[in-house]
């Protein structure tokens, strides 16, 4: 036997070598690991029903595989050791690969779970084939060769599972889906977050950059004005909706994204005047207000399908008055 019996009580401080377990705890392994992928697979079917209907009917034939393979894992442990299967799972083994649960890759996006899964599969694979290497038994090594072949079967979502279930008119719908929700949970408020702070933020930097010649100043109220604009565009984006009639997803996200794009806004301007010099931080700053509006312009056109000379007319038109003003503010 190139397994031994477990001698000792499994102690919780300590982890078992993979090479260790005897037949019937690789068994038991496997159903307990079997088991919880079901479970993944299931809770990932849930949480994808709504918004990927056609992916979410893939895991759940997922998970049904996986309960069907920890049935024929279970009848075969029954006719070799009994009824009774001893408590071992993947946190117990050294070196075995770890699950993540659904909930640390919420809101379920369809690709990361499609990677996660695949993943999944591919890691199954190679514990069956390393499990069939340590077990004498015929009737174990047949199922655990079966298992391994059945795991690389659908190690793709792109396999059979996902051709019978998915048509190119489902993923091409999935795909613009989710296209939708991360446009409307990062890049729309991040954009109006970005353009707030750098346009807005103009007028004081450079009034007061005029006005008192002193750089150290103009950088603290060019702070100060960035970092309350993001304070109040981001809890003005948290609390407009909470995205579940919108569909624009988490509101802590999309605050999050408004407010810390509203700051780097107008830090960008700001930084510059920590330089002593008043001059060269002016021309440092003008530049980099310029690259800010080409940057929203580009953006726009990216993302939102703006047209770009467009987009540059608004932006750069805006941020030249805005700017214009706050210089003859400055210097009123």
């Amino acid at each position: 036997m190139l397994f031994t019996r477990l001698t000792r009580p499994f102690l919780s401080s300590s982890k078992r070598d993979f090479t260790s377990l005897s037949e019937q705890e690789v068994l038991a392994l496997a159903i307990s690991s079997e088991e919880e992928d079901a479970r993944i697979y299931q809770s990932y079917a849930d949480g994808l029903r709504e918004e990927f209907p056609a992916s979410a009917n893939v895991f759940e034939e997922m998970a049904g595989e996986e309960n069907e393979h920890r049935r024929q894992l279970l009848n075969l442990h029954q006719k070799r050791f009994g009824d009774t299967v001893p408590l071992i799972r993947r946190e117990h083994v050294q070196g075995f690969y770890q699950r993540k649960p659904d909930w640390l890759i919420r809101p379920l996006g369809i690709d990361a779970v499609r990677k996660q899964a695949v993943a999944m599969e591919e890691q199954a694979h190679r514990f069956y084939i390393e499990a069939m290497k340590n077990t004498q038994d015929v009737s174990t090594r047949k199922l655990l060769g079966d298992l391994a072949e059945a795991e690389t079967s659908h190690m793709s979502l792109a396999g059979k599972l996902t051709d019978a279930v998915i048509d190119s008119g489902a993923v091409d719908e999935e795909a613009e889906t989710e296209k939708r929700k991360f446009l409307l949970t990062y890049i729309q408020p991040g954009l109006a977050g970005l353009m707030d702070g750098s346009v807005s933020t103009l007028a004081p930097v450079f009034a007061a950059a005029f006005a008192t010649k002193d750089t150290w100043e103009t950088f603290l109220i060019g702070l100060a004005a960035s970092i309350g604009a993001g304070i109040s565009m981001g809890f003005t984006e948290a609390l407009s909706d909470d995205g579940k009639l919108t569909g624009r997803g988490s509101p802590i996200k999309r605050g999050l994204a408004s407010g810390i794009m509203t700051t780097v806004g107008g830090l960008g301007h700001a930084l510059p005047y920590l330089i002593t010099d008043f001059w060269t931080a002016t021309t440092i700053a003008g530049i980099v207000v310029v690259i800010e509006l080409w940057a929203i312009a580009w953006i726009q056109n990216r993302y939102m399908d703006t047209p770009f000379f467009r987009a540059a007319l608004q932006i750069v038109l805006g941020g030249a008055l805005v700017l214009a003003a706050g210089i003859l503010i400055g210097n009123g």
